[in-house]
């Protein structure tokens, strides 16, 4: 019996996801992809020391690098990956309760997968579930070769 939704990936194996990461900045950050799926994703993220600010809380800036990660990767299991892109174009982010120790959640579904941007929405939360961030991100779908090298 094939346990997984429509909507998963289950060709997509996680750990080889997450070491394909290695090196980058969710690498550093410390996060780590649970689930990969075009309409949801989770990812955690350890609060130590690497993701403070200097007054011993999970620095804001953690918290949109793991909002926009989940976003980015989003976006990308929901486009042609042959001919397309997906590339941060606005993130908002409103912070709304401190963590001083353990692991954040984050959670990203769509709001809109348009044919020139996606929009999603990515609730990071503690691990007594309760809401630490609440992040918007837009994300502008582009030719593969539009970029500069």
């Amino acid at each position: 019996m094939d346990e997984h939704k429509p909507d998963e990936t289950p060709e997509f194996d996680l750990a080889a996801f997450n070491e394909f990461n290695r090196g980058t900045l969710p690498d550093v950050l410390g996060i780590e992809f649970v689930a990969l799926a075009k309409q949801r994703l989770v990812a955690t993220m350890p609060v130590e020391r690497r993701v403070h600010q200097p007054f011993g809380l999970l620095h804001g800036g953690a918290s949109v690098a793991l909002a926009e990660t989940l976003a980015s990767i989003g976006a990308w299991l929901n486009i042609n990956q042959a001919t397309q892109q997906a590339v941060g174009l606005e993130i908002n982010a409103n912070h709304l309760r401190g963590v001083r120790s353990g692991l954040v959640t984050g959670v990203a579904t769509p709001i809109h997968l348009g044919r020139s941007t996606h929009v999603w929405e990515i609730r990071i939360s503690d691990e007594n579930e309760k809401l630490v961030c609440i992040s918007r991100c837009t994300m502008a779908i582009i030719a593969h070769n539009t970029l500069a090298n």
